[in-house]
């Protein structure tokens, strides 16, 4: 199960790719002939777009490689550090992007062309489309740094829609108007930086091992019960490392039991919930006995 999340994950990653190569391309030509800035200024979100998502998809391979002597809980850590360098990329297209929108602004220019706007609405269909498919596959697989790739999409589509709004306001309004499409271009900007910080803080809780995955907890306190012998649990602490998550539990047994029949029982729980929860990775069971809970 573990594998075919990683490869889902994988193949999501060469979609991105190959989708964001052809709409950087298309917005470059479409931006320059089409003398829109707000185009160019999605093409420099796209052009980014290429490079973070072969970001990701090395930082996927790289954290499929199994547990060794030095990295005993697997390499799943390098997502929520590739996301950190994918969120680097795009503060950089953003401040690039509000730049040059605030030099366009007080520099006269042509009205964009009637055309891009055709181009911008196939532009916004599909990476929104897009969006919601690599998100989709991110909640499948519990990857990190997927759902930043997914809000890639999503940003993109927003900038898309910003450049629409921008190139229809000058053209309907006409001669004076022309910067509406570059005050377009820096909306997407500050809209690309407010989306870092979504991006940018689960992928810091998952280094610091923030404990907040309640709903797995849950789950692991239910499936533990169905185990016979386990009175109850106590503690229960949970960590995500890639698509895994590592578990520290505390299970209350009979006091009576001797040490090789908790240690038999402690294992056999291990087991249940691995099987049970496929996304479960490292679980340490610790065993209380019924007539002493901390």
């Amino acid at each position: 199960m573990s594998q075919i999340k990683e490869q889902t994950a994988i193949k999501t990653t060469y979609f991105s790719i190959i989708g964001n190569t052809m709409l950087a391309l298309l917005k470059w030509l479409a931006g320059f002939f089409g003398n829109s800035y707000a185009l160019i200024a999605d093409a420099i979100e796209s052009t980014a777009d290429i490079f973070s998502s072969f970001l990701v998809l090395l930082g996927l391979k790289y954290a499929q490689r199994p547990a060794d002597e030095n990295h005993p809980y697997g390499h799943g850590r390098v997502e929520p550090l590739i996301t950190f360098i994918v969120v680097g990329f795009l503060i950089v297209s953003a401040t690039i992007i509000a730049y040059e929108s605030i030099e366009n602004i007080g520099t006269p220019h042509e009205l964009p062309k009637s055309w891009t706007l055709f181009v911008l609405g196939g532009i916004i269909i599909w990476k929104e489309s897009s969006y919601r498919i690599v998100m989709k596959k991110s909640r499948e697989t519990n990857s990190s740094s997927l759902k930043a790739d997914a809000w890639h999409h999503r940003s993109d589509a927003i900038t898309s829609v910003a450049a629409f709004i921008g190139i229809s306001i000058a053209l309907v309004l006409g001669k004076g108007y022309e910067n509406a499409d570059d005050y377009a271009a820096l909306f997407a900007a500050g809209f690309i930086l407010y989306n870092c910080y979504h991006i940018f803080r689960p992928a810091l809780g998952e280094i610091m091992d923030e404990n907040v995955y309640e709903e797995v907890i849950e789950e692991i306190r239910k499936y533990a019960l169905e185990v016979a012998g386990i009175k109850a649990t106590e503690k229960c602490y949970v960590r995500k490392s890639g698509t895994k998550y590592h578990v520290d539990l505390h299970a209350i047994v009979n006091s009576e039991i001797t040490v090789k029949e908790g240690h038999a029982l402690a294992h056999e729980l291990k087991d249940y919930l691995i099987e049970h929860i496929p996304d479960l990775g490292h679980v340490m069971i610790h065993i209380e006995p019924s007539t002493y809970i901390d």
